[in-house]
């Protein structure tokens, strides 16, 4: 088996992008993808049950646990992490062998995730989703009407201690209007000049995320 990254050069590279439920990280993923060509994405692999609109082996890669933590002990994980009670990981080779074919590949993981393909491969390109407030964050969460109340503050307590990564992140899109947020995402990607703004280092950008967290 090739070592991670390997098919990465000047014109492909891996994106992993990580954002808190609720801050709209799939809609936006789902834009990017459906405006470039040449991107693919990664499938990952999940032990939570598939739900009704979810097709094996387009939007997950759905097995059990035992099928999960045999994969684990083989290395075929490129990252994996456990949330809300579920195994979610990604797989090295398939990865490998996007990037090899010259494509650019989307991850679209949590922040544990990415801390694991960072030390892995420190080349890739990092992207944090954010929502314009703690507050509208809340309000997607609960808007979603899905969820039980006990769900839902669980998962509005771990989306706001997931925010607390956003500095480990190359860079940050603040999901306020759909389509400003997919024209960063998109400028991100395409490596535009215009991108440099949305660098986590970048003054402006840090003060607006600390106004965000506040």
């Amino acid at each position: 088996m090739s070592n991670a990254g390997d098919g990465q050069n000047a014109t492909n590279h891996l994106f992993v992008i990580a954002a808190p439920s609720g801050a709209g990280k799939t809609t936006l993923v789902h834009k990017l993808m459906a405006e470039n060509a040449m991107l693919r994405f990664s499938i990952s692999y999940t032990t939570r049950p598939r739900r009704s609109n979810e097709t094996d082996g387009k939007d997950y890669n759905f097995v059990d646990e035992d099928t999960f933590r045999a994969m684990i002990d083989a290395g075929d994980f490129l990252e994996h992490a456990q949330v809300f009670d579920h195994f979610y990981g990604t797989s090295r080779r398939h990865v490998d062998g996007l990037l090899n074919q010259g494509h650019s590949v989307i991850l679209e993981i949590d922040w544990q995730g990415a801390q694991q393909v960072r030390s892995h491969m420190p080349d890739c390109r990092s992207i944090f989703i954010l929502p314009p407030s703690v507050a509208e964050l809340k309000k997607r969460l609960t808007g979603r009407g899905t969820d039980t109340p006990e769900v839902i503050e669980r998962r509005y307590r771990d989306a706001v201690q997931d925010l607390s990564h956003w500095h480990e992140f190359d860079y940050a899109v603040i999901n306020d209007d759909l389509e400003t947020a997919a024209r960063e995402l998109s400028a991100i990607v395409a490596g535009a000049d215009s991108s440099a703004a949305n660098a986590t280092s970048h003054p402006r950008m840090e003060a607006r995320i600390r106004e965000i967290l506040a």
